[in-house]
C-alpha cells in the first residue's frame, strides 16, 4: 500500500479529523460556541448526537477513527501457513464487506463506522 493508503497518510488523516472535530465556532444568534455535534448529520442519534454519532465518511472509519485499531497486528494461521495480519488485511476485507461486524482476520475488528453505519 502506498500513496493515499500509506499508513503515515492514514495517521495524518486521523490527526486532521481529530483537530477538525475539536473545532468550535462562536454562533452569535445562539449566543454560544457550537461544535461539530451541533451541526452534523447523525442518522442513528439525531436528537442529541455526540461527536461519535456524527456521520463522517472516511477510510479511517473502517477502524472507527481509532489509531490503536489501525496499529493492531495479530498472528494468523491458515492451514500450514502462519503470518501476521494488520490494517491492510482489515481494509481489504472491509472494502469487500463494509457491513461486517467482525472481519475474518485474527484482528476480529468491525468494519462499521464509529457512528454505527457502513
Amino acid at each position: 500500500f502506498s500513496g493515499v493508503l500509506a499508513e503515515e497518510v492514514l495517521r495524518a488523516l486521523l490527526e486532521l479529523q481529530e483537530r477538525l472535530a475539536a473545532t468550535t465556532a462562536w454562533a452569535p444568534v445562539a449566543g454560544r460556541e457550537v461544535t461539530l455535534s451541533d451541526v452534523c448529520y447523525a442518522p442513528l442519534n439525531p436528537t442529541e448526537p455526540g461527536l461519535g454519532d456524527c456521520c463522517v465518511n472516511s477510510v479511517t472509519q473502517y477502524f472507527q477513527n481509532n489509531g490503536t485499531r489501525l496499529a493492531m497486528t495479530a498472528t494468523q494461521t491458515n492451514g500450514k501457513e502462519t503470518g501476521t495480519v494488520d490494517w491492510r488485511d482489515h481494509l481489504i476485507y472491509c472494502v469487500n464487506s463494509p457491513l461486517s461486524f467482525k472481519d475474518i482476520t485474527a484482528l476480529e475488528l468491525s468494519c462499521t463506522a464509529q457512528y454505527g453505519g457502513p
